[in-house]
Order: structure tokens, then C-alpha cells, then sequence
């Protein structure tokens, strides 16, 4: 990638809290991680329901037609092919202008959106999530999330939609006692946070494009209403030294391999209860 495609990306970043980054991925290369999601979405569907193993994680319902699988997290645990992807030099490149060469990682996950399907997420920010504070530093400026379209990403699909600029508002008063997950874009959570609903841009993706966003940037996503499904992997990651938790991702801009043991990230019974378990 050249440095001035770097630049570009860096001041989108900068000015309006994300930048999409067009064919990361070879169309080869989606074959083999659309292949590999499959392979965990069947895992999924097997549990029948929700089921951890330490940090690993498969948030199932119950569903008319029988198991539905809402989530995943880090599955790269034991499929190759995604741990591949969340160390890539690809995606290393990109990020090193943003926070660095040594980043750690504490986002490791695949959402799945079928057809009519309750996939949708509420407005809110990621930065809700990264608790506790004391170990999450300078948030804003050492942290990116990264999605990866696997299947087209459109307004019909229940792409993601995105407030520009939002992000230069730090913390902002949505409701965080809601479970994001399975609740609808509500324009009144926007006007309460004096946010306009008119802001809100669609996040439209082909497979192979990878989406940077700040965990500052308000963000949600509706219904799958295409005919096809919607997958999509997310990554995120942070500056090793501004984070007290994480699975290494690169040291030195280079791969590093998970550890022989995982570590704490946000499950925080891993150490008393990381066996394998159905919740």
C-alpha cells in the first residue's frame, strides 16, 4: 500500500471517525474465510445453544426453524484460517499509521445476518464495552475496530450505519442499559444525544473490504432484508502499551502467534471457570 494511500486513509480516519479500505482481501481469499465462518456458524448451530470455552464464545437463540447464531467470539482459538486474517501483514500495514507497530487485540468475532433475521444492532459506542476503564488508556486514539465484509454489505442487507464526526464527542449519553444486540436503530437515541438521525451514512461494503472505526463513533445496524445472508468479521485492536488485556496480534509490525494459554480480555471468570460450558 502506498504511503499516500495511507495518508488518505489516516485523514479520513482522523476527520470523520472511520475509512473503509477497498479489496484487502482477494476474492480467493474471501472463498477461504467464507468457508472457515461456515464452518464455525455449523459449530454454532450443533451447541444449539449459547456454549463458552473460555474466551471463546457462540451466543446461540432459539430461532423458528431451530438454532440461530447471532455471534461468535474469538473462534481464531482453533480455526486457522481466521487466525490467519486477524494477523495479517494487510492489516498491520494499515493500522501501523494509526496506533503503531505493537498492537494487542480484544475483538475476535463474526456476526451473522440471514434474511429477515433479528440481527440488528442499537446506536451505540464500543467504547461502552471496554471495561474495565483502568485498562483501556487514551481509548480514542489507541484503539480501532476493523470489519471485514464477507458478503455484500448494503442498506437492504442490514449494513452497518455509521454518524460521522460523532466520534469527537467522547462518551455521549445513549442509553447503555439496553442489550445492543438484537434492538433496533432508534432515532431517539440519537436526538438525546443531540445527534441527527439525517447524519446517519449507510456503510456499503463489497467482500474483501475491510471498515476502520473508532471506538468513539456512533454506530449500529438494521435488518437483513436482501435475499442473501450478511457476514461479517470484526477485529479490533490497540496499542500494546495503552492496554492491560488482549491477545498479542503483532509485535513489531510482525505476526505473533496466540500463547499456549489465552488470556484475560473481557470474560472475567476465564481463570475460574474457562472450561468448556453451556450458559
Amino acid at each position: 500500500m502506498a504511503s499516500r494511500d495511507q495518508d488518505d486513509i489516516a485523514a479520513a480516519y482522523h476527520r470523520d471517525g472511520y475509512a473503509i479500505v477497498r479489496g484487502v482481501f482477494t476474492p480467493a481469499d474471501i472463498d477461504a474465510i467464507g468457508a472457515a465462518v461456515d464452518q464455525i456458524h455449523a459449530e454454532g448451530v450443533q451447541h444449539g445453544r449459547s456454549f463458552r470455552h473460555g474466551n471463546l464464545f457462540y451466543n446461540v437463540a432459539d430461532g423458528a426453524d431451530g438454532p440461530v447464531v447471532r455471534m461468535v467470539q474469538w473462534p481464531s482459538y482453533h480455526q486457522p484460517v481466521l487466525n490467519a486474517v486477524r494477523t495479517d501483514r494487510r492489516i498491520a500495514r494499515i493500522l501501523e499509521p494509526l496506533i503503531g507497530r505493537d498492537l494487542k487485540q480484544i475483538i475476535n468475532q463474526l456476526h451473522w445476518k440471514t434474511p429477515g433475521g433479528q440481527g440488528d444492532f442499537a446506536w451505540h459506542q464500543d467504547s461502552r464495552f471496554r471495561k474495565p476503564d483502568a485498562a483501556y488508556r487514551n481509548l480514542g486514539t489507541s484503539y480501532i475496530q476493523t470489519g471485514l465484509a464477507i458478503d455484500p454489505h448494503t442498506h437492504d442487507s442490514g449494513c452497518m450505519s455509521f454518524i460521522p464526526r460523532s466520534h469527537l464527542r467522547g462518551n455521549l449519553e445513549l442509553d447503555s442499559s439496553i442489550e445492543v444486540l438484537g434492538r433496533s436503530m432508534s432515532d431517539s437515541a440519537l436526538l438525546s444525544a443531540d445527534l441527527s438521525p439525517d447524519d446517519a451514512v449507510d456503510v456499503v461494503l463489497e467482500p474483501g473490504d475491510l471498515a476502520l472505526w473508532s471506538p468513539y463513533l456512533v454506530h449500529g445496524s438494521g435488518t437483513n432484508r436482501s435475499t442473501h445472508r450478511r457476514r461479517l468479521y470484526i477485529n479490533g485492536y490497540v496499542r500494546a502499551e495503552d492496554c492491560d488485556r488482549g491477545e498479542w496480534a503483532f509485535r513489531d509490525g510482525e505476526p505473533a502467534p496466540l500463547g499456549p494459554e489465552p488470556v484475560l480480555v473481557h470474560y472475567e471468570e476465564l481463570h475460574e471457570r474457562g472450561e468448556p460450558h453451556y450458559v
